[in-house]
């Protein structure tokens, strides 16, 4: 089967290649978005799907599908179906009913749980000890298609959103793969939704990570994981209790400081600094968080103890 691949971020790298390696099926043409810029001097650059395209030796188109001419340019690659994971635009009637076998997204949750942008996200801040992938037909509702097959996987104790949706991505990929193979063959049998435990994964924003050391330490725990990378954890850091003008941490890695370590504080009030020699710790508002990797404001990524000797944290510093 001829088919068309959409998706745009590292996440959807897997699932590419794992298609355009399986017989029977035909990567005709990737669509992804357009060079984005990045990084300090905002050059330029193309998506990982775009490079890794590149890598198979596949057609690659970037354009709106929303733009003249685009279901006449899919008409013209001659696909009955479509992948997406990850595409990052939402697609018209006119474009899904351009296929004749459809489109068919990987999304990683279990649907009818954690539908929209941000669904492993979601499940690490909401403490779920696990979650899983769907590949369902697009319909015009957002996530709302019939369901074709689904996996699921444990959420590690300690592991952050980026590290689930790397780990998911992965696994998925098999997944899309079986599914996609299905529909070639005529042997796909989708599944309405349930109707019962919709919940919807809003988009982390940057106010959202602005961390809450008010809030219970699983809490804090759950809220940091959820942010990192993307958009990433972060507080005002003022250094001392007179300061005026704080300025912005960013948490990169942070955990549960260990009940049983005779070096933790015993109470720490909330968003209360306090160093060691090889520790830093912060409280919340039913424990002490230990922060392990920080980057201040203007500086690069370094270990919170390394930060914090040359921080001159002094009497009240604490994190708000």
């Amino acid at each position: 089967m001829r088919m068309l691949f959409a998706g745009t971020p590292d996440v959807a790298v897997p699932s590419l290649r794992a298609l355009a390696s399986t017989e029977g099926l035909e990567v005709a043409a990737v669509l992804t978005r357009p060079d984005a810029p990045k990084g300090r001097g905002r050059r330029l650059a193309p998506s990982p799907v775009k490079v890794a395209a590149g890598e198979l030796g596949i057609e690659v188109i970037d354009d709106d599908p929303r733009s003249p001419g685009f279901i006449d340019r899919l008409k013209a690659l001659d696909v009955e179906a479509a992948a997406v994971v990850a595409y990052g635009r939402i697609l018209s009637v006119d474009v899904l009913d351009a296929l004749p076998k459809g489109w068919y997204n990987l999304h990683f949750s279990r649907l009818p749980q954690w539908r929209g942008a941000a669904p492993a996200q979601r499940a690490v801040w909401a403490g779920q000890r696990e979650t899983g992938s769907t590949v369902f037909r697009i319909t015009r509702g957002m996530d709302e298609g019939p369901i074709l097959l689904q996996s699921t996987n444990e959420i590690g104790e300690h592991e952050t959103s980026g590290e689930l949706l790397n780990r998911m991505a992965e696994l998925g990929a098999p997944l899309l793969v079986e599914a996609m193979l299905a529909v070639a063959d005529g042997t796909a049998e989708p599944v309405a939704q349930p109707a019962e435990g919709v919940t919807i994964a809003d988009k982390i924003r940057t106010d959202d990570a602005h961390v809450d050391f008010h809030a219970p330490l699983e809490a804090v725990d759950r809220q940091i994981r959820a942010c990192t990378p993307e958009p990433g954890a972060w507080a005002e850091l003022y250094v001392a209790e007179d300061d005026a003008q704080p300025t912005v941490l960013h948490i990169l890695q942070a955990a549960p400081a260990p009940a049983d370590d005779p070096r933790v504080p015993e109470t720490l009030a909330a968003g209360a600094l306090l160093a060691g020699k090889k520790n830093v710790w912060a409280g919340t508002g039913t424990g002490v968080l230990e922060l392990t990797q920080v980057k201040a404001q203007g500086k690069k990524a370094m270990r919170a103890a390394d930060w914090a000797r040359g921080a001159r944290l002094g009497e009240g510093a604490h994190l708000a």
